[in-house]
């Protein structure tokens, strides 16, 4: 009876998900999602942090009676990478058309920095609202929910005064505090968050964010941060990339564009007085060598050409030149050598085109 109780508990640790993965992230929502499924995706791309994208889903579970869901498993990157839980109460046959482009109006989630190893809680708040606070073993997953926080006041100092010059010193005070905060975190994913907010080409920061690029060498240096950490990550393939062609359009100044069009529409307009000049040289040359052609046919010949521009069969030419089929034959022949073409087509087209 021993034996066989300790058969039964090994057989429940081996078999139990719990005991044996590596990471846990549970957490609770609330009664309007207790019936929905919930998700749980890994973000490699930085510009889809937010929303629902269903090649990044990697685990889904049910919540039970109470709202309580957990993952657990052992498929996770050892390194940090960024996820997201959310949850929303579309039904299947509605996905497909409210989902477009990742946006979904019924869905709640939540972004954190994780592991393979890591446990992660994340309880209702005081308000009794969900996904908004992380306890983790981890120090870095809550980071997202402090950079919240911080453009949530950045917000908050932009729309107290609504002027051009208000903007352009909000702009660089608050640029200033959110890469030094994500530079204090020793975190590069920290600091990627904060990136692909204050590089978004929807946001009315974009285009401080292409002046500070000219002149800051924080974006270089988060570069080198990133590569040395997760150097084999997607992270650092497409920062490299998009670092790469922001800078390239920021080295095109609005005095370089306009020099550089300029010089494209004289090249133009050189070119296509050229090639009009070519085409008028060789028209000319076309039409003497017209009329030089045209004075070594015969009267027959030119009289058989009119019918052959006509679209007339030899057959009908003879008939209506009252001549014998070799004989118009013979007389095209003669005036495809004058007027140097070797065929019906060729002879219709020479003339067609003059």
């Amino acid at each position: 009876m021993k034996w066989i109780k300790i058969i039964l508990w090994i057989s429940f640790l081996i078999s139990s998900p719990t005991i044996w993965s590596q990471y846990q992230f549970s957490g609770y929502v609330d009664n309007s999602n207790k019936d929905s499924n919930v998700y749980l995706s890994l973000i490699e791309d930085y510009r889809k942090m937010s929303g629902i994208y269903p090649e990044q889903i990697i685990q889904k579970v049910i919540p039970d009676s109470m709202g309580y869901f957990v993952f657990t498993e052992n498929n996770l990157p050892t390194q940090n990478r960024i996820y997201r839980i959310h949850t929303e109460n579309c039904s299947e046959e509605d996905k497909e058309s409210i989902h477009f482009n990742g946006i979904c109006l019924n869905s709640k989630e939540i972004l954190f920095i994780a592991q393979n190893k890591d446990t992660i809680s994340l309880p209702f708040t005081i308000e009794e609202e969900v996904f908004c606070e992380v306890v983790s073993t981890n120090e870095r997953s809550n980071m997202f929910l402090k950079v919240d926080s911080i453009v949530e006041d950045m917000r908050y100092s932009f729309s107290s005064y609504r002027s051009e010059a208000n903007r352009k010193v909000n702009s660089r005070k608050w640029f200033n505090t959110l890469q030094e905060f994500g530079k204090s975190q020793q975190e590069p994913l920290t600091e990627l968050y904060i990136y692909s907010f204050l590089s978004n080409k929807s946001n009315n920061l974009y285009t401080y964010y292409l002046q500070d690029l000219k002149q800051n060498t924080y974006y270089d240096e988060l570069l080198e941060r990133l590569e040395e950490k997760y150097p084999d990550s997607p992270y650092v393939k497409q920062y490299k990339t998009e670092l790469g062609a922001d800078k390239f359009s920021v080295e095109i100044t609005p005095e370089k564009t306009t020099s550089y069009w300029i010089w494209i529409i004289l090249s133009l307009l050189i070119g296509s007085i050229a090639l009009n000049l070519y085409l008028f040289q060789k028209l000319k040359k076309q039409q003497s060598s017209y009329k030089l052609a045209e004075r070594k046919l015969t009267q027959q010949e030119k009289k058989i050409l009119d019918l052959i521009l006509q679209d007339k069969t030899n057959k009908e030419i003879a008939s209506l030149l009252f001549l014998s089929v070799s004989t118009i034959k013979t007389h095209i022949n003669n005036l495809y050598k004058k007027i140097e073409v070797e065929s019906r087509e060729e002879a219709k087209t020479l003339y067609k085109n003059r």
